[in-house]
C-alpha cells in the first residue's frame, strides 16, 4: 500500500493541467480546514470550491470497485471507513461554506474541469453580488 500514489495521480495531474491552462489558479494538497490529515486534492481557497478526486478502489466506485479475496473482511472495514471518512469530510466542508466536487479517477479530465471551472466561476459571481449588496 506504500507505493500506492495519495497524491499527483494521473487523474489529478490531468485535471490541474486543464484547470491551469483555462487561467485558474488554486492550491494542491491543501489541509482541510479543522481536521487533522485530511487534505483537498485543488482548493480554490478564496472561491472555497474544494476537488477531490477519488480512486476507484479506495474509495468505493459502485462500477470499478473490487473486493478483495484474502483478508477479505479487513479490507471490506478499511474500505468502508474510507468511503465514511470521505462523507465526513464532505460534510465537515460543506458546513463551513465550501462547495465540495468530488469526483472519480475514471471520469474524463476534459469533463471534470470544465465542471470545476464552472463551479470556481459562479462562486466567484455569487461573492461579487454579496459584496456589491454589502455596499
Amino acid at each position: 500500500m506504500s507505493r500506492q500514489a495519495s497524491k499527483d495521480t494521473g487523474a489529478e495531474l490531468a485535471v490541474r493541467r486543464l484547470l491551469h491552462a483555462a487561467g485558474l489558479r488554486y492550491r494542491i494538497e491543501y489541509r482541510v480546514p479543522g481536521m487533522a490529515r485530511r487534505r483537498i486534492d485543488v482548493a480554490f481557497t478564496r472561491a472555497k470550491v474544494a476537488v477531490l478526486i477519488d480512486g476507484c478502489f479506495w474509495h468505493g466506485c459502485p462500477q470499478h470497485a473490487t473486493q478483495p479475496k484474502a483478508n477479505a473482511e479487513w479490507w471490506r472495514r478499511k474500505l468502508d471507513r474510507n468511503m465514511a471518512r470521505d462523507r465526513e469530510t464532505t460534510e465537515h466542508l460543506t458546513t463551513l461554506g465550501w462547495t465540495v466536487l468530488r469526483f472519480w479517477e475514471h471520469e474524463q479530465p476534459e469533463v471534470v474541469a470544465a465542471r470545476v471551472a464552472q463551479a470556481v466561476l459562479e462562486r466567484r459571481a455569487e461573492q461579487v453580488r454579496i459584496s456589491e449588496e454589502a455596499m
